[in-house]
Order: structure tokens, then C-alpha cells, then sequence
């Protein structure tokens, strides 16, 4: 796009930008059209130009990523609209930081890719532990390049889509001068199609890369129960044991069968006070659905701390509990990961001395210290992440040291389907990711069976009662982002921005300013 126009480009540009991340909106789940990422990116690239001024790199990337976050955290209005307004912006601010911060010119087209996915990590960590939600894997788990996510998990998948994005619009896809027939003058910038051709390599790479296998033995038998239900619900609005009793019913539609060896109930199943957990009457109900069916079952239990696995001062724990064939608790998980404006309200006081509304949540909750890994009685072990923990990359390779990863979660407060459907593809990128199955449990929806491909099987409907059952294999080994994690990729793209600013902008410039230095007065 030329500056031939300076009027009409003034408004063109920006709305360019806009329109690129309208684009990559519609990339994400619900929406799921995952090619439009990478147009998406395109048509930012564009916006941008070779060479634009500070003012406008830092205007383009903020609107760049109004639409993408303002679209895709929608779901976050129904826990804090505040919350939900400043983290939208926030995040569309990081993008216009990395806009500002790459360079421009021909080394522009392996900068701009590097920085937009460094802020991206950076959101897989902070504010507030990491609010990883709306981002390019989770976009990318629906199409045909999920299988990187075994090679570098959701930093690499970030990278391809910006990276091809990036190039395709930029010089990268210009042959170098030295090669072209026609304008042979003009310098060669071979530097995008350098990275084209790396990010095809690593999709190269992510077809044969281990994946992880089978063990050799009998795979479980797991009925996952849905207990179905009104969404847009709080705990404040239902009586808990409405929820309890559904499950219960749920439950009891499953026969007795000997080939059966785990019943899984969703996250928040049970809501126990001022009680242990095992004097409560749910807990008399469920060894009766225990003894009825013979296996064990597998809960997902909210109860004050004072009675948790860690007594504290803590308001409560959220917690995945085994309940064997004994009718005793084999083993159980609390929650590491909990949901900033969901289990827990940062900076509370503060937030409660300018008269911000936190009636919806009372009181937070206490984050967990335990191994990602609950065990039945014959000591198969399992990993868990609770509901928001199966966005975290890291938390599903801790859980990953488990045969089989359960993700019991609870979507009730949400209206609509924006965050279920983004956590259907988390969990695909962590089956990925690790190697291993996943079983999504959810009391409303979706419920599901996730094979380490990627494939779902078996999912639910919003607010069906059902109960999915399925034969799942246990699998071991690693893969290479289970091995590596996240900060490698972090490191090098990193290095691939330094690169970008010293040969495209900082060299030049300390050049300049050592000439004017050396010039007689």
C-alpha cells in the first residue's frame, strides 16, 4: 500500500490493521476458520508497510489486536466486565509494544514474527499467572499444522502463522535481487524466504517427530458423566447439591459391567461445607454408586481448606478426588492453576476500597502444591488438569507423566460457547503436546475423548445430560516439546528479534552516530 494518498491512507491503514485482526478473530474457536490467521497476519503486514513512523507502528498493532482479543475473550464479560475490558486492551496494547519495538526495512520480515509471538509468550505467563486464552495454537489446533504443538507446543505454532504471514505480504516471497530478471539492481532480501523455508522445515519435522506410544496393556474403560444443566449458572445461584443430585442421576444410567474401570464426574461435582469431605452425604452417595457399580470413581470436590489435603487459613480448594472400590479416598489433586475474577480476585483489597462489585466471588480460593497426578489403587497413574489449568502448556507436561490426562472442568457460568470450544482445542493441544489421551468432563458442556492426534470423539452437546464411555489407551514416552517446554523457543525467537534490530535498525544507527562522533569541529 503507497503513501500516494496521504488522506486516504491516514484511515485505510488503520482499518487494515482492524480488519486483520477481525480476521484472526474468526480463526479462533467458535468460529474455528483457522486459515484466516494468516490472512489475518497479511493483511497487518500490510497495514503496516516497510518503514512506518513509531506513532503509526504503535497505532497499527494496538488496532491490529482490538477485534482479536475484544472477540475472542468475550466469553470473559461473564466473569468481569471491568476485567474483561482492561485485559482485552491490555493484551492489544502488547501488540502494538511489539510493533513498536521490531524493525523495519527488509529485516522487518523475521522481526515483526519474532515479537508478536515474544508478547504472546508473555502471555502465557502474566499478569496473574498467565491468561492464555484467544491465542494462535488454540486458532491452529482445528487445521492441519497441530502436529507442531509436539515439537514446540503454542510458541512455534505462534510463530509459524506470523512468521508465513508476515513473509507472504513482506519481501520474503520476492526472489533476492541477484536471481530476479527484471529490477536486478535492487538489493536481494532473501531473509523471509530464509524463514519460509525454516517454518516449512519444522512442519517437516512435526510428521515424524515421537509422539509417544502405547503401553502394552489392557487400555481403561472410562465413562465420563455429564450431568447437563442450565449455562450462565453460578455457585451462588445453584444449590450445589442440584448439581450433585444431576450427576447422581447421570450416574445411575450407567450398568454394572466388569469391563468398566473408572466413572469420571466433571470439576465442582460436589461443593462440600464446614465438613471433611468423607462425613458429607455426597460422599455417602457416591460409595453407594461405588459399591452398585464395583469401580472406582473419580469426583471433582470443592470444600472449605481448613479440611483439604494442606489445611490452611484459606478460604477453599478445588480438588479431583479417587474414591476406590474400599470406599476409601485413594488419592487426590488440588488445583494448582486458579482462575484470576473466577476462583480468586487479584488485588482484592484494593479492588474493594474503589468500590469495585465482588459479590460474584465471596471469597478465593487456595492454590494447590501437588504433582499433576492422581492414582488408582493399582497404582495406574493419571494426570489432571482442573478446567483452566488445560490452557497451560506446562501443566499438561506435568500431568503428561500420567497414562491417561483427565481434564474435569466446569463451563456453567459462561453463556454461550466462546471459552468451551477454545478449551475442546487446549485439550487438543495438550494431547498433542504430551502424547497422551485426554478426557474432557464437563457438567454442561463439552464432554469429550481427545486421542493424541488431535482427534475428538464422543463430544457432548450444551447442556445434554449424557454419560460418554470409551476404551482409552495408556501410552508412555515423550515427545519433543514434553522434553523441552517452552523456554528454548522463548530464547530463540528472542534471538531472532535481537538479530532483526541490530542488523536492521541498532547498527545502522550506532554507525551514523560514530560518523557524526568522528567529524572534526
Amino acid at each position: 500500500m503507497t503513501d500516494a494518498n496521504p488522506g486516504s491512507a491516514r484511515f485505510a491503514r488503520p482499518a487494515l490493521a482492524l480488519f486483520g485482526g477481525f480476521l484472526v478473530a474468526l480463526s479462533l474457536p467458535p468460529w474455528g476458520f483457522w486459515p484466516l490467521a494468516f490472512l489475518g497476519v497479511v493483511a497487518f503486514e500490510i497495514a503496516l508497510g516497510a518503514r512506518p513512523t513509531r506513532r503509526q507502528r504503535a497505532g497499527y498493532g494496538f488496532a491490529f489486536g482490538v477485534p482479536w482479543f475484544f472477540m475472542g475473550m468475550g466469553w470473559m464479560w461473564f466473569l468481569t466486565v471491568p476485567g474483561y475490558l482492561v485485559a482485552a486492551a491490555m493484551f492489544a496494547g502488547l501488540h502494538a509494544g511489539a510493533a513498536l519495538v521490531a524493525p523495519t526495512g527488509p529485516w522487518r520480515t523475521i522481526g515483526r514474527p519474532a515479537a508478536h509471538t515474544l508478547v504472546e509468550t508473555v502471555r502465557l505467563a502474566v499478569p496473574f499467572g498467565g491468561v492464555p486464552v484467544a491465542t494462535l495454537g488454540i486458532a491452529q489446533a482445528g487445521g492441519p499444522l497441530l502436529g507442531v504443538a509436539r515439537v514446540g507446543g503454542v510458541i512455534v505454532l505462534t510463530w509459524i502463522v506470523f512468521q508465513v504471514g508476515f513473509a507472504l505480504a513482506g519481501p520474503a516471497p520476492r526472489a533476492p535481487g541477484f536471481v530476479r530478471s527484471r529490477r536486478a539492481t535492487r538489493p536481494g532480501q532473501p531473509h523471509g524466504l530464509v524463514a519460509l523455508l525454516v517454518a516449512v522445515v519444522v512442519i517437516g519435522l512435526a510428521a515424524v517427530a515421537p509422539a509417544g506410544s502405547e503401553v502394552d496393556a489392557e487400555p481403561l474403560t472410562i465413562a465420563a458423566v455429564q450431568g447437563g444443566g442450565e449455562q450462565g449458572t453460578r455457585a451462588i445461584d445453584v444449590p450445589s447439591s442440584r448439581v450433585t443430585r444431576a450427576h447422581l442421576d447421570a450416574t445411575a444410567t450407567i450398568e454394572p459391567d466388569p469391563g468398566l474401570d473408572l466413572v469420571v464426574w466433571p470439576e465442582n461435582g460436589i461443593d462440600v461445607d464446614d465438613e471433611p469431605f468423607e462425613d458429607s452425604d455426597a460422599y455417602a452417595a457416591i460409595l453407594g454408586e461405588v459399591d452398585r457399580l464395583g469401580v472406582p470413581v473419580s469426583v471433582g470436590v470443592t470444600l472449605d481448606s481448613e479440611f483439604s489435603k494442606y489445611p490452611s487459613d484459606g478460604s477453599f480448594v478445588n480438588e479431583q478426588v479417587v474414591i476406590g472400590t474400599d470406599g476409601a479416598v485413594v488419592s487426590r489433586y488440588e488445583k494448582v492453576r486458579i482462575v484470576p475474577f473466577g476462583e480468586y480476585v487479584p488485588l482484592r483489597g484494593l479492588l474493594e476500597a474503589l468500590g469495585a462489585p465482588l459479590d460474584q466471588i465471596p471469597s478465593d480460593a487456595v492454590a494447590g502444591r501437588d504433582p499433576a497426578i492422581i492414582e488408582l489403587a493399582d497404582g495406574t497413574e493419571l494426570g489432571v488438569m482442573i478446567s483452566w489449568e488445560v490452557f497451560f502448556g506446562g501443566r499438561g507436561r506435568d500431568a503428561g507423566d500420567g497414562a491417561i490426562l483427565l481434564n474435569p472442568t466446569n463451563g456453567a457460568s459462561y453463556t454461550g460457547t466462546i471459552l468451551q470450544t477454545q478449551q475442546v482445542a487446549s485439550s487438543k493441544l495438550r494431547a498433542t503436546e504430551t502424547g497422551r489421551w485426554v478426557v474432557q468432563v464437563s457438567p454442561t458442556g463439552f464432554s469429550a475423548f481427545v486421542s493424541p492426534s488431535g482427534d475428538v470423539l464422543q463430544r457432548t452437546a450444551v447442556s445434554e445430560r449424557k454419560v460418554i464411555t470409551m476404551d482409552v489407551p495408556l501410552r508412555d514416552g515423550t515427545t519433543w516439546y514434553g522434553a523441552l517446554g517452552d523456554w528454548p523457543w522463548f530464547f530463540a525467537a528472542l534471538a531472532v528479534l535481537g538479530v532483526a534490530l541490530w542488523f536492521g535498525e541498532l547498527r545502522e544507527r550506532f554507525g551514523a552516530t560514530n560518523q557524526a562522533a568522528s567529524r572534526p569541529a
